[in-house]
C-alpha cells in the first residue's frame, strides 16, 4: 500500500495541460512557425488607425507592445507584455535574417529597448514596421512606418523572432 498522496485533480488537469502546450511549441515546425508570423502580422494591419493608449493591450486601443502581445496572442502564442520583455524572450537575429512578422525593437541598447512593432517587408529603399504609435506626426494611432523614423539619433533597431 503506497503513502504517498495523489496529486489533486485540478492539480494534475493544469500540469497535463502545461506538459501538451510545452511539447506542442517544442517540435514546431519552421512552417508552423511561419504561419504564425504570418498570422500575427495580419492581425497588427487589421488594427490600423486604432487610437494609441498608454498600458493598452486591445482590442481597441493600443501602446506598442500591446499591439504585439495582442497579435501574437490573436495568433496563437501567448509572449510578454511590455517590449524589453518581447526583446528578452525572442530569439535575436540580424537585419538580413529579418523576415515578415518578426519583432522591431527601438533602443538605445538591447538593455533599454523602449518601443516594439512587427516588420511588414522592404520596399521603397526601407524596412516597414506596424506600430502602435506615440507621438503626434503620424498620428497617436496604429499605423503602417517606416523603421528609420523611429532610429533617428542614437536609438537602434534590434530584431527578434518570437519562439513558436
Amino acid at each position: 500500500m503506497s503513502t504517498a498522496h495523489p496529486m489533486p485533480r485540478p492539480a494534475l488537469v493544469a500540469a497535463l495541460g502545461a506538459l501538451t502546450s510545452t511539447l506542442m511549441f517544442a517540435s514546431a515546425s519552421p512552417a508552423e512557425a511561419a504561419t504564425l508570423k504570418q498570422r500575427a502580422l495580419k492581425i497588427a494591419a487589421a488594427q490600423k488607425g486604432d487610437p494609441y493608449k498608454y498600458g493598452a493591450a486591445g482590442p481597441d486601443k493600443f501602446d506598442c507592445s500591446g499591439l504585439t502581445s495582442y497579435s501574437y496572442k490573436k495568433a496563437g502564442k501567448k509572449i510578454p507584455r511590455t517590449a524589453q520583455g518581447q526583446y528578452n524572450a525572442s530569439r535575436r537575429i540580424g537585419q538580413k535574417a529579418r523576415e515578415k512578422g518578426d519583432l522591431v525593437f527601438i533602443g538605445r541598447s538591447s538593455g533599454s529597448i523602449y518601443h516594439v512593432g512587427i516588420y511588414a517587408g522592404f520596399w521603397d529603399g526601407k524596412g516597414w514596421m506596424w506600430n502602435a504609435n506615440s507621438k503626434s506626426y503620424r498620428g497617436r494611432k496604429v499605423v503602417l512606418a517606416p523603421i528609420r523614423e523611429y532610429t533617428k539619433g542614437a536609438p537602434r533597431a534590434f530584431y527578434g523572432q518570437v519562439k513558436p
